[in-house]
């Protein structure tokens, strides 16, 4: 009997599919099966297509490729219709596909499946109907969780809570790969300890995964004596285990394999096509997520290499105060860029604190602030003053730019900075600043004021640009903030409400003092900035872009202050601040008026907080405007809340002492005194050896209207030249130098 007529009596037809050219060859009694004449044809892809059930035929492709990777049959069963779409009979396809120019051929055979008899089970179903939305929703879901896992660990969890349609693995494993050794780097469904045979094998050795490592190829196990017909040196590894069936799968990832991963049944799996099918489809998409999570474990190590070899380690070494830093890259990219923060011993025995910013948020601007931050230290151990500094350090990163310019290289940068000498003694604090956040300091009563310095350009914009110096105290028990301004600015800020948040916090902020305190303080006001209460404290502007983050925070101990044995305690302001207006600089009298009303945020009446500022900003103007020198305020506040006192001292070089006018009605002058006299408590001026002092004082009364009432004995209008107080005070001069 021929092999054709031994074929037809068995009722098997064969076929040759040809996807390359479209056309598909049949013999008579494939043609019969597939409801067309019996005979045998050359037809058309289109032609045959029509003839199989359209959700069945979708399997091919899947069916084909995953027979192709595994160099096995492809087997599927089929529903063929007529040209009604009404189910004729179902038929199962066996045949074996190679790649030929482009595409696929299958030459194999298809044989009728019986209808199964009444009382008898039916056979295993194809794979449409529930099991098939089954197997699709499985797999979009498997998809979706590996694809959001970001670490290795991740990827592991998620696998192991893979749920199968239809077979569920009771134990997982994955092997990773390294040099010529193999091993388990993560698993579920064991016991601690159950890996310890498997953590280092060599490639030689005759065990599953370490064969489809070796060759690429998947191993499945369907029983316990097949694995160990197959594997019998190992096999006695695997058998404590009591599982019935193995399947290991090799991870590949852009043609590489990566390691192997292994699933293990309790109950039998015969692993038919589809199933095989599923797991799979289930290791690319595994092999996927590890290589993504290995690259970004990878850069993010390389990322926090570069920011820990360029971030120095601040040492608490400033005799009498506490420093602590932080540093928070970016969401997105290597998370480095161009922050940084730096604590450089001087060798006048003081110590420099320097916080900057270079433009960007990648790899150059991380180079450049390590550039920029060796160039500043060896600048600053020179012995250079901070306006000297930040000069050289603008000359270096402009000669930076320029040679970029002449290698026609269009990334040009710039870079913030605050440079502050400490003199650890006397608190002092000698600040130049170019184009960076000023500094904010909090006072020993909890209120934050940001303290106004003059400053200039970014670093590498002009070379020539110069950079005076403000200087200033830190108070003992007060706190000097620096930072950049991803801290002020992220979550859609700018600068006024992004202060404003930061001053909640750190006002309302009450978890101790000293180098403790400090670092939760830290903590905190990152947090306010990236963790879950800053979804609450979101900015009015509309770009919510997150910038990097460096903070430093300095905290001069001893809240309180005495004079000699035996002599009372010296009453220590509670709030106290300084400003310095140069004559060249007018426009910062608006920073005065700013500055005043920080410090009397809290004041019970508004309109003598409105009289405190008028009062300031006149005398102020009239420093300027009728003297050759600077002004340099001084405001204090003391005593209890709801009976407070502020006091504000403005001084100026000049001897010539302010005399009382009458102006007239279109005068523009000379209601300086009147205004004093009409809305202080008390007011004076005092003669100093330097020129001399005009103050006035405010007592607080809750409810009370805006002109102030007389204060204590000795209160009340002075007369120029006569002073209710004034002198310095026993913790030292109640004006400090003014600002260079």
């Amino acid at each position: 009997m021929r092999t054709e007529e031994l074929l037809a009596a068995l009722a098997t037809g064969l076929w040759r599919w040809d996807s390359a050219s479209g056309q598909v060859s049949l013999d008579a009694e494939a043609a019969r099966l597939l409801g067309l004449p019996e005979a045998s044809a050359e037809l058309s892809e289109a032609a045959v297509r029509s003839r199989f059930h359209p959700v069945d035929f979708a399997e091919i492709n899947g069916v084909v490729q995953l027979a192709v990777a595994e160099e096995t049959v492809a087997e599927a069963r089929l529903r063929i219709v007529n040209e009604r779409g009404r189910v004729l009979r179902i038929v199962r396809s066996r045949s074996r596909p190679r790649l030929v120019n482009g595409g696929f051929e299958l030459v194999g055979t298809l044989q009728e499946v019986p209808e199964p008899q009444p009382g008898t089970s039916a056979a295993h179903t194809p794979i449409t109907g529930d099991w098939r939305r089954s197997r699709e929703a499985f797999l979009l879901d498997a998809g979706r969780a590996l694809a959001e896992a970001r670490s290795t660990a991740e990827v592991l969890r998620v696998a192991a809570g893979l749920s199968m349609p239809g077979f569920m693995p009771d134990g997982l494993a994955v092997f990773g790969i390294e040099g010529d050794r193999v091993s388990v780097i993560g698993h579920h469904g064991h016991e601690p300890g159950d890996e310890a045979p498997f953590l280092d094998m060599p490639l030689t050795t005759d065990y599953p995964a370490v064969e489809v490592i070796r060759t690429g190829r998947a191993v499945y196990l369907p029983t316990p004596e097949a694995y160990r017909r197959r594997y019998p040196t190992t096999w006695p590894l695997a058998a404590p285990f009591a599982r019935t069936s193995w399947a290991f799968l090799p991870l590949v990832n852009a043609g590489r394999t990566i390691g192997a991963w292994m699933a293990g049944f309790a109950q039998p799996v015969t692993f038919s096509p589809d199933e095989r099918s599923v797991l799979t489809t289930v290791a690319r998409m595994l092999a996927q997520a590890l290589a993504r999570a290995g690259v970004q474990e990878s850069q993010q190590e390389l990322a926090l290499g570069m920011q820990r070899s360029m971030m120095p380690t601040v040492q608490p070494d400033i005799p009498g105060m506490s420093v602590a830093a932080r540093y928070v890259p970016t969401g997105g990219g290597l998370e480095v860029g161009g922050d940084w923060y730096d604590m450089i011993p001087l060798p006048s025995g003081r110590t420099a604190l320097v916080i900057g910013d270079v433009q960007g948020h990648d790899v150059r601007a991380a180079g450049l602030m390590g550039q920029l931050r060796i160039a500043l230290r060896a600048y600053a151990s020179e012995g250079h003053h901070p306006d000297a500094v930040l000069s050289r350090a603008s000359r270096f990163l402009a000669g930076i730019n320029e040679t970029e310019a002449r290698g026609q290289a269009p990334d040009q940068r710039f870079a913030t900075c605050l440079y502050i000498e400490v003199d650890p003694a006397t608190g002092l604090l000698d600040i130049a600043r170019a184009g960076h956040p000023d500094p904010a300091v909090r006072l020993s009563d909890g209120t934050l004021l940001v303290r106004p310095t003059v400053g200039g350009l970014p670093l590498g914009i002009d070379p020539d640009t110069d950079y005076p110096t403000t200087r200033f105290v830190l108070e003992p028990g007060e706190t000097m903030l620096v930072c950049t301004d991803g801290l002020i600015e992220t979550g859609g800020h700018d600068l006024e409400t992004g202060w404003a948040r930061l001053r909640d916090i750190i006002e309302e902020y009450d978890d101790g003092t000293g180098p403790e305190g400090l670092e939760r303080l830290a903590d905190a006001l990152v947090q306010a900035v990236h963790g879950p209460s800053s979804h609450h404290t979101t900015g009015p502007l509309v770009d919510r872009r997150e910038d990097d983050i460096a903070v430093l925070l300095l905290y001069r101990e001893g809240g309180s202050c005495g004079v000699g044995a035996g002599s009372p305690p010296a009453q220590q302001p509670v709030r106290r601040t300084v400003l310095s207006v140069a004559q060249a600089e007018p426009q910062r009298i608006a920073e005065a008026r700013a500055q005043i009303r920080d410090v009397l945020h809290d004041w019970a009446d508004p309109d003598q907080v409105d009289s405190a500022v008028l009062m300031v900003s006149e005398m102020v103007t009239n420093v300027l405007l009728h003297t050759d020198g600077d002004a340099l305020l001084v405001a204090e506040i003391s005593g209890s809340r709801g009976g407070r006192r502020l006091r504000v001292d403005v001084a100026d070089g000049s001897d010539e002492l302010p005399h009382r006018r009458s102006p007239g009605e279109l005068a523009s002058s000379g209601r300086g005194l009147v205004l004093l006299e009409l809305l202080a408590g008390a007011w004076g001026v005092d003669p100093r050896g330097d020129g001399k002092s005009t103050w006035f004082e405010l007592y607080e009364a809750a409810g009370g209207s805006g002109v102030a009432p007389v204060g204590p004995a000795g209160a009340g209008s002075s007369e120029p030249g006569e002073s209710g107080s004034g002198e310095p005070g026993p913790c030292g001069p109640s004006m400090p130098e003014p600002a260079v």
